[in-house]
């Protein structure tokens, strides 16, 4: 008890400011989206007063069953955007196909991109991947390509990688690929949601139960607000205007 009233304590410091309307539970890993890189792009659609967003992902960008589509991050990321950011046209199209290395997405995304015309591309991968044991390299020379092709259509990329399960931690290299995704989005100075490392916090802190198996979509909701949440953040804190640098360059 005492270790968790210490590291909330100290992920408190660390946050910095946050909505006052950003719950509590989605608070708590706020500090692990901070110092990103600048996503210009986005900036200069967010100057014209509207962002067009495309989704790329595999299963765990959705949700199943009546009000799955609403509840899923990719939604809840729209909503939340529209929210950091008023008088913005936040527009959202999505291509998340469950089963999907990514390679198969880079097949599909220049047409996705030539359809949606984003001005940013949120890409979720690794999953899968990390499930059939995909060649690492293999899976690098995929996260190159599908970056290059999005950066030439004129789309910031933010990538997100695997979620965090305690149940199979210890039986796919989830990590692995995390850190390809980690070491690719700093070669290419673009950011990198840790969705990993935000949910493995949720499950360390209590916040979430990962554990338990329901069939109600009322946690996968609340966290999948969450990641919308945090990843609006995110690319707020991200495509902030830079400040000009006052006399004598400071």
């Amino acid at each position: 008890m005492r270790r968790r009233a210490a590291v909330l304590l100290a992920l408190t410091v660390l946050a910095g400011p946050v909505r006052a309307d950003m719950p509590a539970e989605c608070r708590v890993a706020r500090h692990l989206v901070d110092d990103t890189p600048r996503l210009t792009g986005t900036a200069a659609a967010l100057a014209a007063k509207r962002l067009n967003v495309l989704v790329l992902g595999a299963g765990s960008s959705v949700l199943p069953g009546k009000g799955g589509e609403n509840l899923a991050y990719p939604e809840r990321l729209r909503v939340a955007l529209s929210e950091e950011m008023p008088g913005i046209k936040v527009t959202l199209a999505t291509d998340v196909t469950p089963h999907r290395t990514a390679t198969a997405m880079v097949e599909s995304l220049a047409t996705d991109l030539g359809k949606a015309k984003p001005d940013l591309l949120v890409w979720q991968t690794g999953t899968v991947d990390a499930m059939q044991g995909i060649d690492p390299d293999q899976f690098n020379q995929a996260l190159d390509k599908g970056i290059g092709i999005a950066k030439a259509a004129g789309a910031d990329v933010v990538l997100i990688n695997a979620q965090y399960s305690p149940r199979t931690e210890s039986i796919i290299a989830l990590g692995n690929y995390s850190e390809i995704m980690r070491w690719v989005a700093a070669q290419h100075e673009i950011p990198l949601f840790d969705r990993f490392a935000v949910m493995r916090l949720w499950a360390d802190l209590g916040t979430f139960d990962f554990f338990t198996v329901t069939k109600k979509l009322d946690t996968a909701g609340r966290v999948h607000d969450c990641i919308g949440r945090l990843l609006a953040a995110l690319v707020a804190e991200a495509a902030k205007p830079e400040v000009p640098p006052g006399p004598g360059g400071k």
